[in-house]
């Protein structure tokens, strides 16, 4: 019989791809201790630093009131 998919959360992959950024572990440490496989770890970090040029990309379009 064939195993169902596993899905992960955002929050999930959230928090593993931060753990991962924060350099304290090994990709195969962290991947172990989440029991999923270093690919997915090593691609969720990836998109995390991907994902934070275009998070500060939209700087000069926002309002001067986003600042104190």
């Amino acid at each position: 019989m064939a195993t169902k998919r596993r899905r992960f959360t955002a929050e999930f992959k959230t928090r593993v791809a931060l753990e991962a950024l924060r350099g304290d572990r090994t990709i195969q440490a962290i991947a172990a201790k989440h029991q999923v496989h270093p690919n997915q770890v090593s691609g969720w970090k990836r998109q995390a630093v991907d994902g934070m040029q275009e998070l500060f990309a939209g700087g000069a379009s926002r309002s001067s009131s986003d600042h104190p």
